[in-house]
């Protein structure tokens, strides 16, 4: 079994007009909490869930965009998650593997349903500064 973390894109993300590696575009104190955290577990790989490009790895060298799902309709969130998941079916096993989220319901809810082994440890964590309080008293 392999263990792998998907982390949800943010708003805030670096301006200049050119393309930077997916890691290194969002630099919300959120995301940089949420990605130290990721790197605490060792895991086998660490993938970012994007609004626009849907699965990213952590060096997919992309440019700055302005999307986001928390206000698209549930019809388009369910067709972005569709995307997602053809992507992690094609290199990893949704039955066996462990998947951990760093994402909010609207990223993540017609996701779950598919995986077998997963953790949301920061679920029912409301706002921006309660997720980022836990994100830093469990990262080593």
């Amino acid at each position: 079994m392999k263990k792998y973390v998907l982390i949800a894109c943010c708003k805030t993300k670096r301006k200049e007009p050119r393309k930077f590696k997916a890691c290194e575009l969002y630099i919300s104190d959120l995301f940089k909490k949420s990605m130290a955290y990721a790197k605490s577990l060792s895991p086998d790989k660490i993938f970012i869930l994007s609004a626009k490009y849907h699965l990213l790895e952590l060096d997919k060298e992309i440019e700055s965009y302005d999307k986001t799902l928390n206000k698209e309709p549930s019809d388009k969130r369910r067709e972005w998650a569709k995307k997602v998941l053809d992507e992690l079916r094609k290199i990893t096993d949704l039955k066996k593997d462990k998947f951990i989220f760093l994402a909010g319901k609207k990223y993540i809810e017609y996701i779950l349903p598919e995986i077998e082994n997963y953790d949301t440890p920061l679920e029912g964590l409301a706002g921006f500064d309660a997720p980022k309080k836990w994100l830093k008293a469990h990262t080593p």
